[in-house]
């Protein structure tokens, strides 16, 4: 009997310690997922689509894809160079032809359906107008004209045509540049966006010059124009971005973006400065952020574009030097994550650098060099996503 009890109480402090050993593993297992959790966040989550486009006919390539918008039909539109194809991409174009068949530059302006298939293609020199030497950027406005912009030497002027590709206006002059405080002509346009409620197209001039322009949309009037912080635009040489120096009283080149929210702020990429300005229409400086600021060479600030809610809760801002898009509250004007990374797969980037989102919230990424692609990242509703980096959003399944 004496033994009997001896092995229950040896079992029940066996069964205590067994207790105490599955709380504290348990504790550790919790420490690890808080720990884990402290590393994500609360935002919009996307998987690279590997999928879209889907291939162009007509054996036609795209070089530098340096552009891109969604037109009123959820339709999806990109700009390239062609001419920046080497001879031995497109050995079929060559004078003499050196293949039989492969391959052609594909027409400068491309739109695609939701699907991925090319419906509709033009763009280049023609009567009535001076097509740019680099054509750079483009945007389809709330009435479907499409703007053009060009970042060429003598690129002065901007373009815009029907949907189609009818020409209907110029604004400038190739080769007329004056400098920054230019009443009449640009110089190396990055970028044009339409506000549909006053008509106006903000330029973001650009390459050359260091300014954004406000232009009537009907006429091309120029209204008014400023520089970095609402000043007037000094076309003086800054020197080298340096990230510990105090923040720079004007744009360096190029200012690359310029788009308007629906509360009325205009965020302007000041690309070599890695940084975000924002203002009010009429030039009244707001706030500023720093992206990635120790970024040296081509900057970080390269594009943004926003969330498709009603607020406009965030803006996602492409960086074709470190190779990723960021995820920015706009509301707290806070880095929350990024995700992408550097190479040719899917889900990565060889010189991310336009950026723009459809009615359903997807995202939609140019890259120049030799990139010379466009990739969709579908949208997937708000979740935890790993901060501050997620990497390659590859489908989950």
């Amino acid at each position: 009997m004496q033994t009997l009890r001896g092995l229950r109480r040896l079992a029940l402090v066996a069964v205590c310690l067994a207790l105490i050993a599955v709380v504290v593993l348990g504790q550790a297992m919790l420490g690890r997922t808080v720990a884990a959790q402290g590393n994500m966040v609360f935002g919009p989550m996307f998987e690279v689509d590997p999928l879209w486009p889907k291939p162009l006919p007509n054996h036609w390539l795209l070089g530098t894809t340096i552009g891109v918008s969604v037109d009123t039909r959820d339709h999806i539109w990109i700009i390239h160079r062609g001419d920046s194809l080497a001879a031995g991409e497109v050995p079929a174009a060559q004078d003499p032809p050196n293949a039989a068949e492969c391959c052609f530059p594909a027409p400068p302006v491309l739109e695609f359906d939701q699907a991925g298939t090319l419906v509709g293609s033009w763009g280049g020199p023609g009567e009535g107008y001076e097509w740019p030497a680099s054509n750079h950027g483009v945007f389809v406005d709330h009435m479907d004209n499409v703007w053009i912009g060009g970042n060429g030497g003598p690129d002065a002027q901007i373009l815009k045509f029907t949907r189609h590709g009818q020409f209907l206006m110029q604004v400038g002059q190739s080769g007329a540049s004056t400098g920054s405080n230019d009443p009449a002509n640009f110089s190396r346009v990055a970028k044009i966006f339409v506000d549909p409620r006053e008509n106006e197209a903000y330029i973001s001039d650009g390459y050359g010059n260091k300014r954004v322009v406000v232009l009537d949309a009907d006429t091309g009037e120029f209204k008014r124009y400023w520089g970095a912080y609402g000043n007037r635009p000094d076309d003086t040489d800054l020197g080298r971005y340096d990230p510990h120096a105090d923040p720079a009283p004007q744009f360096r080149n190029p200012v690359h973006c310029a788009e308007l929210s629906f509360d009325r702020l205009l965020y302007v990429c000041d690309r070599v400065n890695d940084r975000i300005q924002v203002f009010q229409p009429d030039g009244t400086f707001v706030q500023e952020l720093f992206v990635a600021k120790d970024t040296l060479g081509a900057g970080s600030a390269w594009d943004i574009a926003f969330s498709r809610d009603a607020a406009q809760k965030y803006i996602y801002m492409a960086d074709g030097v470190n190779e990723k898009v960021y995820i920015i509250d706009r509301a707290s004007m806070q880095v929350l994550s990024s995700f992408g990374d550097g190479g040719r797969q899917p889900g990565q980037f060889y010189g991310a650098h336009s950026i723009m989102t459809d009615s359903h919230g997807n995202i939609y990424v140019t890259e120049t060099f030799e990139g010379k692609r466009v990739q969709k990242f579908v949208y997937k509703g708000e979740g935890p996503i790993r901060a501050p980096d997620q990497g390659v959003v590859w489908p989950a399944n």
